[in-house]
């Protein structure tokens, strides 16, 4: 008899998460993961960003592994080494076979990733995105920057700091990707407010640290008249700073970029990058698997944005304080 009332109050809990679900934009979950979540069972979330190996990573994986604590499921941060959107999908795919009931997906390539995203909704798996979004696809909701906003943030800033004049670089790890086209484009219609500002080029340094500094050392030398270095995202923003300091141009070259790596950080207490814009990484982390938690138990999952927190000499000793160091 207890068997038979067990069974029965699943099935109804069941049904319950499934009419929620319902609501949150068609998305029907699959009966497999109904009974899962009905049972009790620890739901397996997946957080697929799209290159482990560069140094924004670490601090999505602190905000997943705090997820995983908090709210108490199997979390783990996973993806390619090296932002290779094949590589990205065929790892998706395995880990929809494999079973898992929620997959958080920061994509390398929009048009790539749409479709394996498309496909786990349609398998009744919920998907969301996070830092990049992929808003041609299917998924649910996304957490992250509003990317477009913080590049016209950034152009502003940059059009500051040169005084509504001069020559300007912008720089970024992959030109094709959406994300910095994006920002690219907030950028480029804030500096287009200033008739002084020439955007000279955009130039693609690729991933690779030495290659990132290589690439932007032989930008400069072949535009000296550039004044203004717009970096787009993490990891050539220390490379631009870093050029720039090995010449002794802090004077002349104005550097803004994005996030706070500690070559970062140490470069903006020095007055040698300007100001960086931070976008709570490990907030990012931490939505993704929030809002999946959210999905599995039949509750309206709606987009986070994590904001735009600028950071320069004046105050980057907030930053400090607040993390310690």
């Amino acid at each position: 008899m207890q068997n038979k009332v067990r069974s029965l109050a699943l099935t109804i809990l069941a049904l319950i998460v499934g009419l929620s679900l319902a609501q949150v934009a068609g998305f029907q979950l699959s009966q497999r993961i109904k009974d899962r979540m009905a049972a009790g069972e620890k739901p397996v979330i997946r957080v697929s960003y799209h290159d482990v190996s560069n140094e924004f990573a670490p601090f999505i994986k602190a905000g997943v592994e705090r997820a995983a604590k908090e709210l108490n499921v199997d979390a783990v941060m996973v993806g390619p080494v090296g932002a290779a959107a094949d590589q990205q999908v065929a790892e998706l795919e395995n880990l929809i076979q494999a079973g898992v009931d929620g997959l958080a997906v920061s994509s390398s390539s929009t048009d790539a990733l749409a479709p394996v995203i498309n496909r786990a909704i349609a398998m009744g798996i919920p998907v969301v995105t996070y830092n990049t979004d992929n808003p041609s696809s299917d998924r649910l909701a996304f957490a992250g920057q509003d990317l477009v906003q913080s590049g016209r943030e950034a152009g502003e800033l940059m059009a500051q700091v040169l005084g509504g004049k001069g020559n300007v670089l912008i720089t970024t790890l992959d030109a094709a990707a959406q994300w910095s086209l994006d920002r690219e484009s907030g950028a480029r219609e804030a500096l287009a407010n200033y008739p002084d500002i020439k955007v000279v080029s955009t130039i693609n340094t690729g991933t690779e640290p030495q290659q990132i500094y290589a690439t932007i050392e032989n930008a400069m030398l072949a535009n000296p008249d550039v004044n203004g270095i717009l970096s787009l995202e993490c990891c050539s923003t220390p490379a631009a700073g870093e050029y720039v300091k090995r010449n002794n141009l802090g004077a002349q070259v104005k550097v803004v970029g994005f996030d706070l790596l500690p070559a970062t950080v140490a470069l903006v207490q020095e007055g040698i990058v300007a100001a960086t814009i931070d976008q709570n990484p490990e907030q990012q982390g931490f939505e993704a698997v929030r809002m999946l938690v959210d999905a599995l138990h039949g509750k309206a999952v709606t987009d986070v944005d994590t904001g735009v927190k600028v950071y320069n000499p004046d105050n980057i000793q907030e930053y400090l304080d607040a993390t310690g160091n």
